[in-house]
């Protein structure tokens, strides 16, 4: 039988869509965060942390990884009774939305049966959220009625969609001081999708908005006095994490600090411009702002800076690596042996750098193992390394 052959790659895949994703400029995946807590599989408290409300945090398990899954979802508890649904992280929008039976006009194949509503959860056209959302989206909110209900259609950079109606129901949430809540959120009813193949089940039952605007559910459990406006997540390199809202959990030592600027893409959370280094030195192209969204799988550069980084890449490997083709990415090493891991062509590569200009000394450096991956593919006998 043929032997599997494995290659390793960076996360970024230009054939690969994100999540709302800017024209241009760097796009910089959260996996990619600098914040770390003693172990990344398991959250440590901070030990200014308390039991008042205001200061407790929610957790939640992540699970997935950046490839071959290409995301991180977390399961949450909605509806009365609860029923479990898994929500793929998305810092890059604000809605939060399930794919429901409203009834269904078209919905792919989902890991739950599909959540059911009722009239009397359906969010109206006047309530402040919907403007909110509308705001966000279209700038163009009009209501007929008092009683018209909350209607909605988001839009993703990979040409997905969902096109629904705003409800409340209850999400029982566990927090971190051992206690749980169970508070009425608005989120969308789903019922016309475009997410791909219609024919495969998807990984994911919707979609968990994390933006900064009104309606996303961390500003909605800041609204209920819930957590303070944090998110943050930490990611191991076996797969899976954990993701938390409220400051208990925040990492005050072995963190660098940058402030956040506004973004003149959407919502997005945006630490500025950042300069682009290789190995210690400049790439020598203009600073480009970055963004940060969980819903996007990869790493997004433009074509100047990703050509420059390309050109740094291939100047700078030994000559036991020699350059192949691969289906699905882009470029591609093999060495004289196989590769079981990253970790074992980590000193063949230079670390990537991010320098911030809104903060002090604010350097993110990005290790060879947090931009190359292993992919597997048949029957070719030996292991390659792929960018």
């Amino acid at each position: 039988s043929a032997q599997a052959e494995a290659s390793v790659s960076p996360a970024s895949l230009p054939t690969m869509a994100a999540r709302w994703a800017p024209p241009a400029g760097l796009l910089l995946l959260l996996l990619l965060a600098v914040l770390l807590p003693a172990r990344a599989d398991r959250p440590a408290r901070t030990a200014h942390a308390d039991d008042d409300p205001e200061a407790s945090s929610a957790v939640f398990q992540l699970y997935g990884n950046v490839y071959p899954h290409g995301l991180y979802y977390v399961a949450m508890s909605i509806g009365n009774p609860a029923k479990p649904y898994f929500l793929d992280v998305d810092t890059g929008s604000d809605l939060t939305w399930l794919q429901c039976d409203a009834p269904c006009v078209s919905c792919s194949k989902v890991p739950h049966p599909l959540y059911r509503p009722t009239k009397n959860k359906l969010v109206p056209c006047v309530d402040q959220l919907c403007t909110s959302l509308h705001g966000g989206l279209s700038k163009n909110h009009k209501c007929d009625s008092p009683k018209q209900q909350c209607d909605y259609e988001v839009k993703y950079a990979d040409q997905g969609s969902s096109l629904g109606v705003l409800v409340n129901d209850s999400f029982a949430v566990r927090l971190a001081n051992a206690s749980v809540v169970r508070p009425s959120l608005a989120f969308g009813c789903g019922y016309d999708q475009e997410v791909g193949s219609s024919t495969e089940v998807a990984p994911t039952d919707g979609v968990l908005g994390l933006g900064s605007g009104s309606i996303s559910l961390l500003s909605q459990f800041k609204q209920h006095g819930i957590t303070k406006n944090v998110v943050g997540h930490c990611l191991s390199m076996r797969g899976g994490g954990f993701l938390f809202f409220g400051d208990n959990l925040v990492p005050y030592s072995r963190a660098t600090w940058v402030p956040m600027a506004r973004s003149a893409f959407r919502n997005y959370y945006s630490p500025g411009s950042a300069s682009l280094y290789f190995g210690g030195r400049s790439l020598g192209v203009r600073p480009m702002e970055v963004v940060l969204d969980s819903g996007s799988s990869f790493t997004y550069f433009s074509a100047q800076p990703y050509q420059a980084l390309v050109t740094a890449l291939k100047g700078d490997l030994s000559k036991t690596l020699k350059e192949v083709s691969d289906p699905s990415l882009p470029l591609c090493w093999k060495g004289k042996k196989p590769f079981k891991s990253v970790l074992d062509v980590k000193k063949e590569f230079k670390s990537l750098v991010l320098n911030f200009a809104n903060g002090k000394k604010a350097l993110m450096e990005i290790p060879p193992e947090n931009y190359l991956i292993v992919t597997v593919s048949i029957p070719q006998p030996d292991r390659l390394f792929c960018k």
